[in-house]
């Protein structure tokens, strides 16, 4: 499988059937951290991949709302 991962950007392949899970663990990537996706569908952490399967890998980016503009 081709795996896109994202910050630092980097193409790697891996040969399945993996879980996402292993395919983590392989590349030392802690899963509360990333998200995965399959083919353009986010995928939960026991989720098989296949050999044919394009996957991405991105950060996971979280944020507060800022303060609210205007008179307080």
């Amino acid at each position: 499988m081709r795996i896109l991962l994202r910050n630092p950007r980097r193409e790697v392949e891996i040969r399945g059937p993996r879980s996402v899970a292993g395919v983590l663990n392989d590349l030392s990537v802690e899963r509360s951290s990333v998200l995965v996706i399959r083919n353009g569908t986010l995928v939960p952490g026991d989720e098989m991949l296949a050999d044919e399967d394009e996957i991405e890998i991105r950060p996971v980016i979280s944020g507060g709302m800022g303060r609210p503009e205007g008179p307080t």
